[in-house]
């Protein structure tokens, strides 16, 4: 006899007028509902009205600021005189196509960086070796014909990339080795552990800055300065290793200790079980935290602002402040920092979902 095939049934699919029909009784499908789903409706037009009036019907595309002043809505022209000094601040006006290649760089490598099928040691050597050196040279100059510039002179979002995720890149790697250190068996490597990371958490990121602007250099010899970004980007990496140290020893204590003594049982050594075994698990449970915590140090590079550095929203600041056109167009040019920060910041948390997805992390 010839075996019959087993017939597989395909769970029955939901028609698609009961499917619709469903997310129609979500909203509509009892008084409560309803009421609730008409006064957001309703809310919701009536803000897009006002915002599309004062941004496009009420809104000025040209002119100066007294015309803006006259004007009931947005004033475009203070955003397109100002926008090259809020994205580059005092770096020299003929000289800002150079801050803006490097940000096109940099944003070209890091889409590279996330892709997870390019994730190599080559990638992390063409960023130490190719990447690093060609944005600094594009921004310093004093070579190949390029105009030097001091850090002094930088500003802008190419600061605020600077600090924050170049700052959080080098934190990402001694995160790590603090939080192996605090969950280690040696009391002295644990203690020193501990002790750096409470420290430096229990003190705020401004006094960090602080410390790092203006008391180190009283420690060091006559005639030896640090120069003031280098001493800002120091403090960040410090500041956020301590922040990734107790996310990754989440992460770690979240991984089965079966998982420690099966790497054992198979002759692998500490570092082995750690690098090949526990810290792939760890920081695939942590990725939302993780991400999260990128998301709050891009947005608090703006407390570098009290040590003397001009970050993108400083710019935004002075812009708004200049006397052409104070108090005209304080809320445009918040609305640009907003929309800024809140691109790179939802771009982020795609990414966090992209990754979750791609690794797995949830039990969908």
């Amino acid at each position: 006899m010839t075996d019959v095939p087993a017939l597989v049934l395909a769970p029955p699919q939901p028609a698609p007028a009961a499917a619709r029909m469903g997310r129609f009784s979500a909203y509509f499908g009892s008084p409560g509902n309803t009421l609730i789903s008409v006064l957001s409706i309703a809310a919701i037009l009536f803000i897009a009205k006002l915002a599309f009036g004062w941004l496009v019907v009420d809104a000025v595309f040209s002119g100066d600021g007294a015309v803006c002043k006259a004007a009931s809505g947005a004033c475009w022209p203070f955003v397109a005189q100002k926008l090259r000094y809020m994205l580059f601040g005092f770096y020299p006006y003929e000289e800002q196509w150079r801050p803006m290649l490097a940000l096109l760089l940099l944003f070209a490598a890091f889409l590279v960086s996330m892709m997870p099928r390019f994730w190599s040691r080559s990638l992390l050597i063409a960023w130490i070796v190719v990447i690093l050196p060609v944005l600094y040279i594009l921004m310093a100059g004093g070579v190949l014909s390029l105009t030097p510039v001091p850090t002094t002179s930088w500003g802008g979002l190419p600061l605020s990339f600077t600090l924050s995720f170049v700052g959080l890149t080098l934190a990402m790697p001694l995160g790590i080795v603090l939080a192996l250190a605090r969950a280690s068996n040696l009391p002295a490597i644990r203690v020193l552990a501990v002790g750096f990371i409470e420290i430096v958490r229990g003190v705020p990121l401004i006094s960090i800055l602080f410390m790092a602007t203006v008391m180190l250099p009283l420690f060091m010899p006559e005639g030896v300065t640090i120069d003031k970004l280098l001493r800002a980007q120091v403090a960040i990496i410090l500041f956020a290793s301590a922040y990734i140290a107790e996310i990754v020893r989440g992460g770690l204590q979240d991984v089965p200790a079966g998982q420690y003594e099966a790497g054992k049982s198979l002759g692998l050594h500490y570092w082995q079980v750690m690098r090949k075994i526990v810290l792939p698990q760890a920081l695939k449970k942590v990725i939302p935290p993780m991400v999260g915590l990128f998301i709050g140090f891009f947005q608090d590079t703006t407390l570098v602002t009290i040590v003397g550095l001009v970050d993108f929203l400083d710019t935004v600041r002075s812009a708004i402040r200049d006397p052409e056109w104070q108090g005209i167009a304080v809320l445009e040019g918040y609305l640009v920092a907003a929309a800024v920060y809140f691109t790179f910041s939802a771009l982020l948390g795609a990414y966090s979902r992209f990754l979750e997805k791609h690794f797995r992390t949830t039990h969908a």
